[in-house]
Formats: structure tokens, sequence, C-alpha cells
């Protein structure tokens, strides 16, 4: 059999003596080549009947291996007839510690950052984003829809929410881009800071069908109120996150 895209020939030697673990050995070696790049984002891996017999370990063995992968996010493993094992694509660190839009997040990664516009629309601001936004709950706001993809792969359901009177005509722009940079070169402004609010969730049906994950997957719930320097609610937003392209990360300090 030959080597799963490692450059290898040969298995790595499997210790089998009390104290030592065959399924981490498995999978440390394999998370090795994965973080090397040896295996690379897509690939796929041979059967498990073919990688056990690559390793010289049961199935059995395989499977607890390729489970702890799946669980760190390293692999996605789908049934069927055209199933199997892939290697996952690598996840977005979403650095809440920032104020930078999803857009320039991506290109920090070396990511290509688009946007599918589900809907765009004037609407009742509602009691949520009346709150947020300091408006009346019947003042208009404008709610854009979009499916945010990085590397043209689906990575968040978004949910913005604009007060109407502080953008007008702001649903007549191109809003397949970063809105960030749209408020800042149409109206001059741009979020200065943000509160935000992180609850896990899962999928339901829509959201499902939207990310292209399974339906009960696991999602990050971000809920952002952005102002402006001058203390002014900008944006009301609830964003849906894929958990497994994504990672968040805080900076912390003793100061």
């Amino acid at each position: 059999m030959t080597a799963p895209r490692t450059g290898s020939r040969q298995p790595p030697r499997i210790v089998r003596e009390p104290g030592t673990s065959v399924p981490r050995q498995i999978e440390d070696w394999l998370a090795g080549q994965i973080a090397t790049g040896a295996l690379a984002p897509g690939d796929r891996l041979p059967t498990e009947h073919d990688l056990a017999k690559w390793f010289g370990v049961s199935r059995m063995t395989l499977r607890h291996a390729l489970a702890e992968l799946a669980r760190r996010g390293l692999v996605t493993k789908t049934v069927g007839r055209h199933g199997g094992t892939v290697v996952a694509a690598a996840k977005l660190e979403q650095d809440l510690t920032t104020l930078a839009g999803f857009s320039e997040q991506l290109r920090r990664h070396g990511m290509v950052a688009g946007a599918r516009v589900l809907s765009a629309r004037e609407r009742p601001a509602g009691p949520a984003a009346a709150a947020a936004l300091r408006l009346a709950e019947d003042d208009p706001v404008y709610e854009v829809r979009r499916i945010r993809l990085g590397d043209g792969r689906p990575i968040a359901l978004e949910r913005s929410l604009f007060p109407a009177a502080r953008f007008p005509g702001m649903l007549e722009f191109r809003l397949d881009s970063s809105l960030y940079e749209l408020l800042e070169t149409r109206y001059g402004l741009r979020p200065h800071r943000a509160r935000e609010s992180l609850e896990p969730v899962t999928a339901g049906v829509r959201e499902a069908e939207a990310l292209d994950v399974a339906e009960g997957a696991p999602l990050m719930q971000v809920e952002r109120t952005a102002y402006a320097r001058s203390g002014e609610p900008l944006e009301f937003a609830r964003d849906l996150f894929r958990g497994d392209r994504t990672r968040v990360v805080v900076w912390t300090s003793d100061i």
C-alpha cells in the first residue's frame, strides 16, 4: 500500500509496550502530517481497511485514532457510498480582541473572503435591535443576511441590522463584500469598539442547509453590537459560525 501522501514509503514504528497507547501514536503521527502540510486540506485518507493494514493494527484501533482526529477537528468523516475520511480545512481564528471585520480576519489568514447575499430589506427594528441600537421598536432598520465564505466555502451565517436613518440608501450598494468598508467609504463611519457575547448552539434545518453542515452540527453564535468612536451604535448582529471551521481567540494581559 502506498503511504497517504506523506512522502514516506514506510509507516511509523508503533511501540507496543505497557503504558503506551497505539491509537494515540497513530493519532499523533497523522496529526503531525497534517501540521506539516504533508496531508493537505481536502486530501482523502485511504479506506479504514487499507490504512489499518498499512499501520499493522486492527480496524478498531484505527477507528479510535480517527475518532480523536475528528474530535480535534483535523479530519471529517462521512458515510455512504462516497464516504470516507478527509483532512479538514484549516480553522479560521476569530480574534475577538480586536474589532477586525470578517474580510480582514480572512485576509490575515491568507484566505479569500466572499459573501453570498441571502436577503436585504428594510424592516421595523423590533425589541432586540431597538434596545441595542437605541431606537424605537418601529424605527426602520436595514437587515442584511449573508453567508460568509472563506476560499469559496461557507464559514458563517450572518445577520446584520443597521439604523436606516443613519445609513440612507445603504441597500442600493453592493453588499457582497466588507460592510464595514462600505460604512467607512460611503458614510465616513467605522465601528471602533463592540460588545460581543458567545453562545454554543446547534444547526437547525435552515442553518444546516445554508452552511452545508448536518442538522444538529455544533455552531458558535456571536451576538454583537458595534459602536462608533463617539459611542453611537452602528450595528446589531447575530452570526453563526461553523464549529468545524472556526476557533475563537481572545488575548488577555495583567494590565
